[in-house]
């Protein structure tokens, strides 16, 4: 019976990854010095009487390394697009000309460079608490066939599986944000 018993351990990856994919989605959000489309993705707009993402009501660009753009299709909208913007805690003063809204992204200063390694730390604990999380369910899972009958052997070769994932999603977090917080600070 023993031998049937197995972990799902893909599964725990396929957990532990997505995490890290939040992750560097958070990161991707987090301005630093330069100016990037996935800076304004969690922009929401009160467009048609629902919470739209920004990028489903115009276009985003990069012109240039401190700009954003959003052209925005339905001119009724503009408005509404910018106040989503001055709104959405980015720290950007939008511009409006026409239909283009231009976003152009200011030097960050010491102290704000200083806040924005920080939040990137909150996101990457978070993300290590979700990495411990699937942890503890593979543990339990585990547990439980051990109580069905799972060798001493194999809960022990399970158990450093399990802490071997971890282990891995663990660092690749820890070295995610050492090259965010090395990206924030850069002048």
């Amino acid at each position: 019976m023993s031998d049937e018993i197995e972990i799902d351990t893909d599964d725990l990856e396929h957990r532990m990854k997505g995490a890290m994919t939040s992750l560097k989605h958070e990161f991707a959000s987090l301005r630093t010095g330069r100016a990037s489309a996935s800076m304004v993705e969690p922009v929401m707009v009160d467009a048609y009487g629902s919470m739209t993402p920004i990028n489903q009501v115009g276009t985003v660009n990069v012109p240039e390394p401190r700009m954003v753009t959003v052209n925005v299709w339905d001119k009724g909208l503009v408005g509404k697009v910018e106040k989503a913007i001055r709104e959405s805690g980015l720290g950007i003063n939008p511009q409006t000309n026409g239909t283009i809204i231009m976003l152009p992204i200011p030097e960050l200063n010491e102290e704000r460079r200083r806040e924005l390694t920080k939040v990137a730390a909150q996101y990457a604990e978070s993300a290590r608490v979700a990495i411990r999380n699937v942890r503890r369910d593979g543990m339990d899972q585990i547990k439980k066939a051990k109580s069905n009958g799972m060798s001493e052997d194999d809960v022990k070769f399970w158990e450093t599986s399990v802490q071997e994932l971890t282990d891995t999603h663990t660092a690749l977090v820890d070295k995610a944000l050492e090259g965010k917080q090395a990206e924030i600070m850069q002048v």
